[in-house]
């Protein structure tokens, strides 16, 4: 293997591969920084210009593209509580706060690192484990789907604010909305109130931009607390990479970036999934739970490592059984089949030159990456000082246009309005999105391999428990559960025995 890889660093000398990636990178960032413009619509928007290229260069073009569009939807979501892509949702949960806290600098510090060490684990992971990983993801069926959606959900708790029960009802609000539409396994339209466009399901993305964008923008609009202005508590010294105070949790962040490769193989699951189970694995083994969602150094690691490691994961079936991991691995399958070659395992053996290629051009679109936010940090954490007043509206047709190009249609607006509004009154009385959010993900996904694990099976439901994968996921839903009910209960029973002791004391 060492072999391969030095014959294909001879491809690199040059420098045409690195003036592309380096293209795509900065694209890249652009697309994951806009809400709307997410890494798919990147990718898909360079891969024409590809065609007269080599394929390590034109790969590698639409690999900077991918590293750059995951790793910049933080952006939004730490200065602003827009997440740029879907896998930045849980990003907000704690990189906002703690821009809202005077520090964007420091939040855009972390995300940056950690986005590097999650890429950089994602490249070594991709690079010497992908047989293995691909041969566990072909395992996955309906009923591993199932209880990894299962599992998924129990994660509510943990994204949940302050209160459980208002986080279990916005989840369930969440799963209710993901089941509007056609039913994939009879055919029925449901939950439509006799609206066409509804047809299809709700939109994801303008939903995503008006839960997150729009709700703080009328937050801010009719807000009368001059606090709220961060404009004026904005600290540009303090912005750059965080490397020390990164590396510090290291069990955070190899966990999380073990979690996002893990999730990013597995076909269809994609990085909101791997970046909510990250946080939560992250608020269990952290010393200081009770710190996730206020601004805490932890949960942002936690999900941007896990996000860009994602992004090896999902190159994993892509490569080496020609099983896209999500929409933008599939685009980029695309790309491999223009220059005529065909994923699958032969590829490593009969081009295994140009193979080993594309994994260093994936090495360097990860440094790119950090390279290019590095310089533009400053530049970043600036945005905040311009007056909301200017900033608010740009921001507001930004989400509009975003929401209007992904099926050029006036429904998505009406989606992006409604959703904004809703959004604006979860959080006012107490609701998080988040869980809305997980909800709409995760609802759909076990709903439908339910069914379709039941339909597979002649409806014997045992089933979920015979399967090693399954049964596993399942039980880890149970522990995921059980820990915070005990927990409360053990802390209750200790509450109670220190008030018994200092009555007694009296």
């Amino acid at each position: 293997m060492l072999a391969n890889f030095a014959d294909a660093s001879s491809l690199f000398f040059n420098i045409n591969i690195f003036l592309a990636i380096a293209f795509g990178t900065i694209l890249g960032l652009v697309f994951g920084a806009l809400p709307g413009l997410t890494a798919t619509m990147g990718i898909a928007l360079l891969l024409p210009l590809t065609f007269g290229m080599d394929p390590v260069t034109g790969m590698g073009m639409l690999l900077g593209v991918y590293c750059g569009a995951i790793s910049g939807g933080s952006i939004p979501a730490a200065l602003l509580n827009i997440p740029g892509t879907p896998s930045s949702v849980a990003t907000t949960l704690d990189a906002f706060p703690m821009a809202r806290n005077g520090e964007p600098g420091r939040a855009l510090g972390l995300c940056i690192v950690s986005s590097l060490i999650g890429g950089l684990i994602s490249v070594v992971i991709f690079a010497f484990m992908s047989p293995v990983i691909a041969e566990v993801a072909l395992k996955f069926s309906a009923i591993e789907y199932f209880a990894l959606g299962l599992f998924g959900l129990t994660i509510i708790a943990s994204v949940s604010d302050k209160s459980i029960i208002k986080g279990i009802i916005a989840g369930l609000i969440g799963v209710l909305i993901s089941l509007i539409g056609i039913d994939s396994l009879t055919g029925v339209v449901r939950l439509t109130a006799g609206v066409p466009d509804l047809i299809g399901g709700v939109e994801f993305m303008p939903a995503l931009i008006g839960l997150f964008a729009l709700s703080q923008i009328i937050s801010d609009a009719t807000s009368v607390n001059p606090s709220n202005n961060v404009e004026a508590r904005v600290r540009v010294s303090n912005a750059y990479p965080r490397f020390r105070e990164t590396f510090r949790h290291w069990k955070i962040w190899s966990s999380s970036s073990l979690i996002g490769a893990l999730v990013g193989a597995i076909p269809g699951a994609g990085g909101s999934i791997a970046s909510f189970l990250a946080y939560d694995q992250a608020k269990r083994i952290s010393k200081t739970p009770e710190k996730f969602g206020s601004g805490h150094n932890e949960g942002i690691i936690s999900c941007e490592s896990a996000n860009n490691g994602m992004t090896g994961g999902a190159l994993i079936p892509m490569m080496t059984l020609g099983i896209p991991g999500d929409a933008s691995a599939a685009i980029l399958m695309g790309g491999l089949l223009i220059h005529g070659l065909q994923p699958g395992p032969m590829l490593f053996e009969s081009q295994a030159n140009i193979a080993y290629g594309i994994i260093i051009a994936f090495l360097i679109a990860n440094i790119f990456m950090f390279c290019f936010q590095s310089i533009g940090i400053k530049l970043f954490v600036r945005v905040l000082q311009v007056p909301r007043s200017y900033l608010l509206p740009f921001i507001l047709v930004m989400c509009i246009l975003g929401s209007y190009g992904i099926s050029g249609t006036l429904g998505s607006a009406w989606v992006l309005l409604f959703f904004g509004v809703f959004g604006y009154f979860l959080n006012r009385y107490g609701f998080s999105c988040a869980p809305v959010v997980l909800g709409m993900i995760l609802g759909y996904m076990v709903e439908s391999n339910f069914r379709r694990g039941m339909t597979m099976h002649d409806g014997d439901w045992t089933v979920f428990f015979s399967r090693p994968i399954s049964l596993g996921f399942i039980l880890l839903s149970l522990i995921s559960i059980g820990l915070p009910i005990y927990r409360q209960y053990r802390q209750g029973r200790e509450r109670r025995a220190q008030a018994a002791q200092v009555k007694n004391s009296h």
